[in-house]
């Protein structure tokens, strides 16, 4: 039984899912929206937000090593040196004094070939 067992699926097996949420992530860094199904924003959104809260967190840090660890705990989830950096040197300083809620998501419509609900998701402007 899965009491108190919260998480998307999305419809995935676990590897397959991780490397979703990784791609969409790496999405939102690079180009700071997208749009995808629903379900997908609505599981990448909380697998996002606790990058940027480790990105928010190794920009106010004063100690090197602590920031280094952060970093490396970003890298770890997806896996590209020049998108972490991004994450925490652009897009971190913007949210410091942001206790949370970093991501928006608007519904758009349907998919024309199957109907599926889609959604935009993108970084709250300040």
């Amino acid at each position: 039984m899965r009491h108190r067992v919260k998480r998307h699926r999305i419809g995935r097996y676990g590897s397959h899912r991780r490397a979703t949420l990784r791609n969409l992530s790496r999405e939102i860094i690079e180009h700071g929206s997208i749009i995808t199904t629903t379900p997908k924003a609505k599981a990448v959104q909380i697998f996002f937000e606790k990058l940027l809260t480790k990105a928010i967190k190794a920009k106010k840090t004063d100690v090197k090593e602590k920031s280094v660890a952060l970093r490396r705990e970003i890298f770890k989830e997806i896996g590209d040196r020049r998108l972490v950096n991004k994450l925490v040197d652009e897009v971190a300083p913007k949210y410091l004094e942001r206790p949370g809620g970093y991501t928006a998501i608007y519904k758009v419509g349907q998919r024309r070939g199957d109907g599926a609900e889609m959604s935009l998701i993108k970084l709250v402007e300040e």
